[in-house]
C-alpha cells in the first residue's frame, strides 16, 4: 500500500530530509517532486516528467511525488530498489505542503503579508517594513530588490522565490525573531503556486496594468492569476486592502465584501468602510495628505512626490490599520525618503551645471508606471520633463509602442535608448518603440545607455526634471545572456 502525502509529511517533521524539484540535484534518500511544466512556458514543449523521474531514481531518490500517471516511471526495471511513489493530483500544492512540514512553517508565530499588483509592490513592501521597524519590531522582506531580515541580506534573483526557497527563508526569519514577514507576490508565482503552503495574514492589491503578456494569455488571464491571492490562497480570514481607484480592484471588491478599499477618489466601493486619501499639495519638496478612516481624519506630510506614492501610502495604511496600527503610528513616514530606484532622487550641485535640475531614477518599465512617474514630476511643478527610457529584449513586444506613447504624452523631451536588450538587437527594439513616439515634441535616439544619460543631462536646464526609467535598482545591463555592471545611479552621479 502506498504511503500518503500526509504520512510523508509526518515523517519529515520527525526526521527532516531533502526535497528536490531538480532531478540533477537528487541525492540518495531524497524526496523528488515531479512538477508539471509551468503554464504557458515553453508552449508545445514535451512534458519531460517521465525522464526526470527516471533520472531521480537513478540518483537514488527515496520517494517520488508525482501525478499518478507517472507511477510506472518510478519502477522501470533499472537496478536498485524502487523508490516509494506517492500519487498526487497537484504536485505544486503537494510541494508547498511538504516544504511547510520540512521547515516547520505550517503555523508561524508572526504574520506574513502578501503584496501584489503591477506597480508599487516594492515601494509598499519597503513602507510596510519601515512601519514595523519604526514601532520597534523586526521585519523580514522577500521582494524585487533583496531578500532580507535581521542579520541577513541577499540580492533577489526573482521577485518571489521558488516554493522551497520561500519556506526555507521564512524559517530563517522565524529563527531571527522577526515580528512580520512581507512578501512581494508576482503573477508568475501565483500561476506556478510558488506560495503553496504559506498562510498569509494580510494581502494588498495595488493595481493592474499591462505587463507580462509574454507569459499571460491576455489581461483577463493576468488578472485571474492575481485574483488567486485573494480568493483561493489561505487563510480565508486574512485582512485585505484593495485599490478602489483601479478597475480590477473594483472587480475584486465586488467579490470580497470584507476587504477594505482605499483610494484617492473613494466615491464607490463602500467608501464608508474604506480609507480615503486626499492630496492637499504636491511640490518638488513632497506632499501633504489628508487621510480619513471610520469618520476620523488626520494629516500626513511626506517627502515622497506624486499621486502614485500617495496611493502607495494609502495602501499600506489601509492594511496597517487592520493589523493593529493607529493613525499616529504613521508619522514614521514623515521622514521616509523613498526606495532605491523608485523615483529615487540623485543629488545635484548647488551651483554650476546641474543646479536646480531634478534627476530621478525609476524602475518604471510598463506604460502605466512610466505615465505615473512622469505625472508625478509634472504635478510637482518642474518646467520640462526629459525622459530616458527603453524596453527590455525578449519580453512583451506589444507594450513597446505603448511605452513610446506614454513618453510622447508625458514628456517634453524623449531620449530613447537600450534597457536590458538581452538577445535582441537594440536597434530593432527601438524601432518597435518609435511608432508610439509619433507626435513627441523632441526625440533623441541613442542605443548606448551611458551616452543617452550624458545626452539627457546636457539637455537639462534649471527647473527641469530628468527621469531615467526602466532599470531602477538594477546594477547591471543584460546584453546577450551576460549581466554587465551598469548602474544608472552611479553613472548619473559621475
Amino acid at each position: 500500500m502506498n504511503m500518503t502525502l500526509n504520512e510523508l509529511c509526518d515523517r519529515i517533521r520527525k526526521s527532516p530530509r531533502s526535497i528536490r524539484t531538480d532531478s540533477r540535484k537528487v541525492e540518495v534518500g531524497d524526496i523528488f517532486v515531479a512538477l508539471p511544466p509551468a503554464a504557458r512556458e515553453g508552449s508545445g514543449a514535451p512534458d519531460l516528467r517521465s525522464d526526470y523521474i527516471r533520472s531521480a531514481k537513478a540518483q537514488g531518490a527515496g520517494v517520488i511525488v508525482a501525478d499518478p500517471r507517472f507511477a510506472a516511471g518510478s519502477d522501470n526495471g533499472t537496478e536498485g530498489a524502487s523508490p516509494e511513489f506517492i500519487p498526487v493530483a497537484d504536485a505544486r500544492s503537494a510541494l508547498g505542503q511538504l516544504a511547510a512540514a520540512r521547515w516547520g512553517t505550517e503555523h508561524l508565530n508572526f504574520p506574513v503579508i502578501a503584496v501584489t499588483g503591477t506597480n508599487g509592490k516594492t515601494t509598499c513592501a519597503y513602507l510596510l517594513e519601515h512601519a514595523w521597524r519604526s514601532s520597534g519590531r523586526k521585519a523580514g522582506v522577500l521582494g524585487t530588490v533583496s531578500y532580507r531580515w535581521p542579520g541577513h541580506e541577499e540580492e533577489a534573483p526573482l521577485t518571489t522565490p521558488g516554493c522551497l526557497d520561500i519556506h526555507e527563508r521564512l524559517a530563517a526569519m522565524r529563527d531571527a525573531g522577526v515580528d512580520v514577514a512581507v512578501m512581494e507576490v508576482s503573477s508568475h508565482a501565483l500561476d506556478q503556486k510558488r506560495i503553496a503552503g504559506v498562510e498569509f495574514s494580510g494581502a494588498l492589491f495595488t493595481n493592474l496594468t499591462q505587463d507580462h503578456l509574454d507569459y499571460h494569455d491576455g489581461m483577463e488571464d493576468y488578472f485571474s492569476a492575481k485574483r488567486k491571492l485573494f480568493t483561493t490562497v489561505p487563510r480565508a480570514d486574512k485582512v485585505m486592502a484593495i485599490n478602489a481607484d483601479d478597475p480590477y480592484g473594483l472587480r475584486l471588491l465586488e467579490q470580497l465584501p470584507h476587504a477594505v478599499p482605499f483610494g484617492l477618489n473613494l466615491t464607490s466601493a463602500r467608501p464608508a468602510a474604506g480609507l480615503a486619501c486626499t492630496v492637499l499639495s504636491d511640490t518638488p519638496r513632497g506632499m501633504e495628505l489628508r487621510l480619513t478612516w471610520q469618520g476620523k481624519s488626520w494629516f500626513l506630510s511626506t517627502p515622497l512626490v506624486g499621486r502614485h506614492n500617495a496611493a502607495n501610502l494609502s495602501a499600506v495604511i489601509a492594511l496597517g490599520l487592520q493589523m493593529g496600527f493607529q493613525p499616529g503610528d504613521f508619522s514614521c513616514f514623515h521622514e521616509f525618503c523613498g526606495v532605491s530606484g523608485r523615483l529615487e532622487r540623485i543629488p545635484t550641485p548647488k551651483s554650476g551645471k546641474g543646479a536646480n535640475v531634478g534627476i530621478f531614477v525609476d524602475y518604471a518599465h510598463t506604460p502605466d508606471a512610466l505615465t505615473r512617474a512622469q505625472e508625478a514630476l509634472r504635478d510637482a511643478g518642474f518646467s520640462r520633463i526629459i525622459t530616458v527610457f527603453g524596453c527590455g529584449g525578449d519580453r512583451d513586444r506589444t507594450k513597446r509602442p505603448l511605452m513610446g506613447k506614454s513618453v510622447a504624452r508625458g514628456s517634453d523631451v524623449a531620449v530613447l535608448t537600450s534597457d536590458n536588450p538581452r538577445t535582441e538587437d537594440p536597434e530593432s527594439i527601438m524601432d518597435d518603440v518609435m511608432p508610439g513616439l509619433a507626435g513627441a515634441g523632441e526625440i533623441h535616439r541613442e542605443a548606448d545607455r551611458r551616452k543617452a544619460l550624458t545626452l539627457a543631462l546636457d539637455l537639462a536646464r534649471s527647473g527641469d526634471a530628468v527621469l531615467v526609467a526602466g532599470k531602477g535598482h538594477e546594477p547591471y545591463q543584460i546584453i546577450g545572456n551576460v549581466k554587465y555592471p551598469f548602474s544608472d545611479q552611479q553613472i548619473l552621479k559621475e
